[in-house]
């Protein structure tokens, strides 16, 4: 039996009175970066094994331009994709969810 490796991967974020994100940072053990990195926005979905539902946390901070939320979008969108091939093996689904992201990105001009 092969050896499992655990790396920790940590995420903080820092509140403001009305409990929005002002500050949201990353850090993990095998990203080749030591301490903590800043962010402006973060999407993070867990699986639950037992319940067979699926929790997110979606959070950015007033410093997210509209912008820079478009090509968020498009980038998940398309990695989306991706993820979900290697996953399914399920090509045309796939190309369908390429599709979209490619329409949106257009839509949003961060494509062109």
């Amino acid at each position: 039996m092969s050896e499992v490796k655990k790396s920790d991967i940590t995420i903080s974020v820092s509140l403001n009175q009305d409990k929005h994100p002002v500050k949201i940072e990353w850090a993990a053990q095998d990203s080749g970066s030591d301490g903590m990195r800043n962010t402006k926005a973060m999407m993070l979905a867990l699986f639950d094994q037992k319940d067979h539902t699926t929790m997110r946390i979606d959070l950015w901070t007033p410093e997210m331009m509209v912008e820079e939320m478009q090509v968020f979008f498009y980038e998940t969108f398309a990695s989306m994709a991706d993820t979900y091939e290697r996953a399914t093996n399920d090509k045309d689904l796939s190309a369908e969810m390429r599709a979209f992201a490619k329409s949106f990105g257009l839509k949003t001009k961060v494509i062109r």
